[in-house]
């Protein structure tokens, strides 16, 4: 039988995992939106030539600060409550992400946006429900 510190363990490592994997991809993709010149975005993702390029580099940031987040707080144990909110975050960006491409007849992509989210929610959820990281 399997104990419950066990089990908190476990969810522990396992939360860890999708943070890091979480704050590499948002990190590399905010970063790549915040300094690559838009025409050049265009010709990957087509999208960022539709939108006000100012939008562009915010939805960088932002998925830029949601990988420090998900990162920073936990590891340093200041304030690591903003880990969950860093996931809480990125639940909104993914599903803002996913309607703007349902809008635009963008269904394959959507698919990616719903993953992402449910990896999100369960950042969220589980570092502010199920394991949560005490401050220092």
């Amino acid at each position: 039988m399997v104990t419950e510190q066990k089990q908190s363990k476990v969810l522990h490592i396992i939360l860890w995992v999708v943070q890091v994997i979480l704050a590499l991809a948002f990190g590399m993709a905010g970063f790549m939106k915040l300094t690559t010149p838009i025409p050049d975005l265009a010709a990957q993702m087509v999208w960022p030539g539709d939108i006000p390029a100012a939008l562009v580099r915010f939805i960088g940031a932002s998925e830029l600060a949601a990988a420090l987040g998900l990162i920073l707080p936990a590891l340093t144990r200041i304030k690591p409550i903003l880990t969950a909110y860093a996931g809480w975050g990125l639940v909104i960006v993914m599903l803002l992400a996913a309607l703007f491409h349902a809008s635009r007849g963008e269904y394959s992509g959507i698919a990616f946006n719903l993953v992402f989210m449910a990896l999100a929610f369960f950042v969220g959820w589980g570092r502010s429900k199920k394991a949560p990281i005490t401050a220092k």
